[in-house]
């Protein structure tokens, strides 16, 4: 691991501005310390750098968008933050706030400087408070941490992004090395405050290398800070609130699909070749920024942020499993939902949940890490939030871990998909103490997409040609286009409404069971 940075504070600005366009919010440095040892350190730094402190402040464009940037200096005595320092890095961002900008903080540092003492530590409240006003504003506030980004900078400003990118191979952390050496009497291992590590644990959003860095935030601020749409809602899709069944999506001209069998649909769905969140993230986004999650890409849950068919929005899917490869759906994927839920709060951006789940995690470590408790407040948190919130059965939905993402305004579901308290099999050995009996069950239980508008839980219908296996560009096409059309109808709805209404739905789920004639209405799209 390097001891710092390889580029300093206006080469990486260099890197994401475009070209000509940054121009400096730093102005001179008050009173000069009184220390005269201090004194020549801050001249011998300033000579060394070519910059006047630990931080660079300013704005510029980044791909034709007007962006504030906080660049840390670490070659400035390791890139430290004094009183001098923080009052720069608060002004910056209080600018920002003022002219409605999007800021991009890219700090690296040792923490607090030593030479100023508690003043300097207690200057990190002075800088969050100014990000917490930033953020309140609607504004986005994104950090990339550098090599090494360490004490109260990483203990604050430097992690409150409302996404956390890092640098590869970063060490990210509360305590330095030698510290927790000289306080604790043994080494820390090295690769716990590793940049990748802080990923696969869902405390970092992405680790992303320097010269992919401003494309990765030129995405960001696409989905976050979105030109003005001209997205109509497609005409398949029913107003969100309406009382009527599901509707059946299948494109002009197409007629109606006949309801599948409930078993064949089971079988289908496990498909190996059978698209999953990924993939039909990958061939409908128009902007996509794929975001860590807990066991990173061989995990159970996708994290996003993307543009479907126009409309920006953050996505949580779960990630089926393969036939070599198993993807338990774990207590911290659901508290990556949560998190992921409460920042498309924050942000005003619409949720969507694309539910593709064999089931929870089930093993002895899963019960200890309180699974089925993240289970009830993943339910509870996607029930309040008041921003928009669009479901996708994609495939499999199976118990606990499927029903934790499925609270939402609408539902959408792929025709062959399913939910059901347990797999066939799991429930057939509940009913027959045999897993012989599970097509009966699956047929009896209604458990498919059909089923599930009859009792009111799934509004639109996409249906598969005959499965999305055998079509997959074409099913996710489709399916894109029913999400883009279903979050800009949405959009459309007052939130005071909006809330009254899914209070509402789920308050009457499964009274349509038994409506004379419920189920599913198809029309032509």
């Amino acid at each position: 691991m390097s001891t710092g940075s390889a580029l300093t504070a206006r080469q990486l600005i260099g890197l994401l501005a475009d070209p000509g366009t940054f121009r400096s919010w730093d102005e001179p440095l008050g009173p000069q310390p009184a220390d005269a040892g201090y004194r020549a350190a801050l001249a011998r730094a300033r000579e060394r750098t070519g910059v006047d402190e630990a931080v660079v402040t300013g704005v510029g464009l980044l791909a034709g968008r007007a962006v504030a940037l906080i660049a840390s200096e670490f070659g400035f005595l390791g890139g430290s933050i004094g009183v001098a320092t923080a009052e720069r890095i608060t002004r910056a961002v209080e600018r920002a706030t003022a002219e409605h900008l999007p800021l991009v903080a890219l700090p690296v540092s040792g923490g607090t400087r030593m030479q100023e003492g508690s003043a300097a530590f207690l200057c990190m409240l002075r800088i969050t408070s100014a990000v917490q006003a930033h953020r309140a504003a609607g504004l986005p506030y994104l950090t990339y941490l550098r090599n090494p980004t360490m004490g109260g900078v990483f203990a604050s400003w430097g992690t409150l992004g409302q996404l956390v990118f890092a640098e590869p191979r970063a060490r990210l952390g509360f305590l330095g090395p030698r510290v927790y050496q000289e306080l604790r009497g043994v080494e820390l291992p090295a690769d716990v405050q590793l940049a990748e590590t802080l990923a696969g644990r869902g405390l970092v959003d992405a680790v992303v290398a320097p010269e992919e860095l401003r494309e990765v935030l030129r995405r960001s601020l696409a989905v976050l800070a979105p030109a003005e749409s001209d997205a109509t809602p497609a005409e398949d899709v029913a107003e969100p609130g309406a009382e009527s069944g599901a509707r059946t999506s299948a494109g002009p001209g197409s007629a109606p699909a006949e309801r599948p069998d409930a078993w064949d649909s089971v079988q289908r769905t496990r498909r190996p070749d059978r698209p999953g969140a990924r993939e039909l993230l990958r061939r409908t986004a128009e902007e996509l920024v794929l975001l860590d999650a807990p066991g990173g890409r061989d995990g159970a849950l996708v994290r996003a942020l993307a543009v479907l068919h126009g409309q920006p929005a953050l996505v949580v899917g779960q990630q089926r499993q393969g036939p070599d490869h198993e993807r338990p759906f774990t207590a911290a994927d659901l508290r990556a939902v949560r998190r992921s839920a409460r920042l498309a709060e924050q942000l005003g951006l619409p949720l969507v949940t694309v539910v593709d789940t064999a089931g929870a995690e089930l093993s002895a470590a899963a019960e200890l890490d309180g699974i089925a408790v993240e289970i009830a407040h993943c339910l509870t948190t996607l029930l309040a939030l008041r921003t928009p919130v669009l479901a996708v059965l994609l495939g499999q939905g199976s118990g606990g871990g499927a029903l934790a993402l499925l609270p939402a305004d609408r539902v959408l579901a792929a025709g062959h998909a399913w939910l059901a308290p347990l797999p066939p099999e799991g429930a057939s050995a509940i009913v027959h103490r045999d897993g012989a009996h599970a097509p009966e069950l699956a047929r009896s239980q209604g458990i498919g997409a059909a089923d599930l508008a009859a009792v009111g839980l799934v509004d639109t219908v996409v249906p598969e040609l005959p499965d999305a296996a055998d079509e997959p560009a074409a099913f996710c096409d489709r399916l894109g286009r029913a999400v883009g059309a279903a979050l800009g109808a949405l959009a459309g709805v007052p939130e005071a409404e909006r809330l009254t209404a899914r209070a509402r739905r789920h308050r009457r789920l499964g009274d349509a069971l038994a409506a004379p004639g419920a189920g599913p209405r198809a029309t032509g799209a």
